[in-house]
Order: structure tokens, then C-alpha cells, then sequence
């Protein structure tokens, strides 16, 4: 299911936002269609992201895992930079991203969306 934690989400939005913020999209495609559909779905979202000042850093199709353990593989991975955290909660938040969401969850199988910070001191 495609959905924020309430909590995380909350406290995410909370914390310092003077940074950048990358995201790191871990994403599993349905069977029928699904990547097709997260194409159209970047196609209406990239325009919106350019708005809040955010882009698109990498983007990739998942190849074979090289490493042993209980790991899954995940069909296509996306780095997406926001300049702040609070321009990542706005565009969540607009009516037209909204509607690019909607095709982009349909989609999806799994999702995980998880935020990077810069390290300090690597």
C-alpha cells in the first residue's frame, strides 16, 4: 500500500529544514502494465517537481541482487532532491500533484520512500 506514516511524516516536516533533502524511492511495479504507468506518471510529476524546486537525480531499473541474505530485489530506484523539506510537504500538499500521485500509486506494488540527509563529516 502506497501511504505516509503519519507520525514519521509529521516528525520528518519537524526537524530542521535549511538543507536539502534527497529521497530514495525503492519502487515494485504491478504486473499489468505498472511501469508503463509510473512512466506517465513522471511525465505529469516532473514538471510539478520543477515548480518546488526539485529534480530528479537518478533514476534506474533494479538489476540482480549481488548480495546473499533475506533481500528483495526492487524493480526501479529514484533519487529525488528537494531544496527543503517543507518544499516536499507543499508539493505533496498541491491539487495537481495530487493527480499525478493518483496514477503513480496505481503503479505500484510496493514502495519505500525514505529521506537522506547529506552526511557530515564522510
Amino acid at each position: 500500500m502506497v501511504a505516509f506514516s503519519p507520525d514519521v511524516f509529521v516528525k520528518f516536516l519537524a526537524e530542521e529544514d535549511d538543507a536539502p533533502v534527497v529521497m530514495l524511492n525503492l519502487l515494485r511495479f504491478v504486473p499489468e502494465g505498472g511501469r508503463e504507468r509510473h512512466l506517465e506518471y513522471l511525465r505529469m510529476a516532473e514538471p510539478i517537481l520543477a515548480r518546488f524546486g526539485a529534480s530528479i537525480l537518478f533514476r534506474g531499473d533494479g538489476l540482480e541482487i549481488l548480495t546473499t541474505g533475506p533481500v528483495e530485489r526492487w524493480d526501479a530506484v529514484l533519487l529525488v532532491q528537494y531544496p527543503r523539506r517543507t518544499a516536499f510537504r507543499e508539493m505533496v500538499e498541491d491539487a495537481e500533484y495530487q493527480k499525478a500521485f493518483e496514477v503513480g500509486k496505481s503503479a505500484l506494488a510496493d514502495i519505500v520512500l525514505q529521506p537522506l540527509q547529506i552526511s557530515k563529516g564522510l
